[in-house]
């Protein structure tokens, strides 16, 4: 899908659900990472994470859609389009838009493939950690022995 079939999709979800036009500028941005879209205070524009197109599909990717449009005519109008704002929820309801979105299979697949191990030289306790540890700062908790990275998996 191109920016241009985006935009047509954006604009004919607005006047189909919200009966009410969409004059910004709907775009693909792959630098998104941890969310589905996002809705621009400043510009009014919406930015669409194409990962979510390509993993999960064109159900989630108007779920996304009908979301950020929740923002952005709440925003012009004038009302709360916060999400924990009464108005954005009852809007969220009425055009059946989901309140957060999927979670990618890859990014679910990166967070649990990717931690370090390290073991205890003394009693050879494990410990799996997210981020590096500093064996020369860090010790076991069970033995105050001197830890080794094993492996990072």
């Amino acid at each position: 899908m191109t920016n241009e079939q985006l935009q047509k999709l954006v604009e004919d979800i607005s006047n189909a659900l919200f009966h009410l036009p969409f004059q910004h500028l709907a775009t693909f941005n792959k630098k998104l990472r941890s969310t589905g879209g996002r809705y621009l205070l400043l510009s009014h524009n919406i930015d669409i994470n194409p990962k979510y197109l390509e993993e999960l599909g064109v159900d989630e990717l108007v779920g996304i859609i009908k979301h950020e449009l929740c923002h952005y005519h709440l925003h012009l109008q004038g009302k709360g389009y916060n999400h924990g704002d009464p108005d954005f929820k009852q809007l969220l309801k009425r055009v059946d838009a989901p309140r957060y979105c999927s979670v990618l299979k890859s990014a679910e697949q990166k967070r649990k493939a990717s931690y370090h191990i390290y073991e205890c030289k003394d009693c050879k306790q494990i410990y799996k950690r997210k981020k590096r540890v500093n064996t020369e700062k860090f010790v076991c908790g069970k033995c105050r022995g001197k830890l080794q990275e094993v492996t990072r998996k």
